[in-house]
């Protein structure tokens, strides 16, 4: 039964770090390019663990955008900051 949980546990970490490498962009990856990346976490238990551990930025600071470039779509209104709501009360 011990052998069966450890394998099962290693099966899902590959599979959390091949999602997670696959969904994350390639200019938040670190220390290698993203195909070598791909090779590594083929590696049972450790490559998957590198990955999580020095693969990618978590919290990566955004990249300042260039003057002049398209401006962001404004996010979204609550009801009470939305002027036609407040109009039909």
């Amino acid at each position: 039964m011990g052998k069966a949980v450890v394998v099962v546990l290693g099966i899902v970490l590959f599979v959390y770090a091949v999602f997670d490498l696959l969904a994350t962009p390639a200019a938040q990856v670190k220390v290698l390019p993203k195909i070598a990346w791909f090779v590594v976490v083929l590696v049972p238990v450790g490559g998957p663990l590198l990955w999580i551990y020095w693969g990618h930025a978590k919290d990566a600071p955004p990249k300042p955008r260039k003057p002049g470039g398209p401006t962001p779509p404004p996010g979204p209104l609550g009801p009470d900051d939305d002027p036609d709501y407040l109009r039909g009360l």
